[in-house]
């Protein structure tokens, strides 16, 4: 992982020309860069709007709240289905960044009213998120198990329900919700060590 914005910017990765255009335009947008994450993130009044991070495929722009753009350009990518707030612009060469400079522009000063009328993204609780009935049943037979989920964070609680339910044959399920028991008797979380 990268230690600071220089070494970021400065990393003759494959991405080190587009990383570079999409700084340009943040930057000439008024935001504020700092390092969160390992990553160059853009901020307004403190807030985080949007940060640039890059893949195998693409490299992209992530909007914190990009759920409550308007996307008036069809720009905007959910990760996967389980991302509720966040949202990407996805590139694949500098002349791509060059052509739709204009509309992310437009999509930056978006997201910095959203963070001027303080509007939140409304996520859902985790009592939306489906809980399997392979996991049912286990909270339903050991009250220690079931106690020791209800103390554990929200997102922890939905980490593992994601990750329970993430198996499409039961005894999948089981053996994943075997494994963790004793994760979640400890308090720890999915990725806790």
């Amino acid at each position: 992982m990268k230690q600071d914005i220089d070494s970021f910017f400065n990393d003759p990765g494959k991405w080190q020309v587009e990383f570079t255009s999409l700084r340009r335009i943040l930057l000439d947008c008024g935001l504020d860069e700092r390092f969160k994450w390992g990553k160059p993130c853009y901020v307004f009044q403190e807030r985080n709007v949007v940060l640039i991070h890059g893949f195998k495929n693409y490299c992209a722009l992530l909007f914190h709240k990009g759920a409550l753009l308007k996307d008036a350009e069809n720009l905007l990518v959910q990760q996967t289905k389980n991302v509720q707030a966040a949202r990407q612009i996805r590139f694949t060469n500098a002349e791509d960044i060059e052509n739709h400079k204009a509309a992310v522009k437009a999509y930056v000063y978006e997201a910095m009213e959203v963070e001027k009328a303080g509007l939140e993204v409304m996520l859902k609780t985790t009592s939306d998120f489906d809980m399997p009935d392979e996991f049912k049943q286990i909270l339903k037979r050991n009250p220690d198990v079931k106690d020791a989920f209800d103390k554990l964070t929200p997102g922890r609680q939905r980490g593992y329900l994601l990750y329970f339910s993430g198996a499409k044959q039961s005894d999948t399920r089981i053996r994943r919700i075997e494994k963790y028991t004793q994760n979640i008797l400890n308090g720890k979380g999915l990725n806790d060590r």
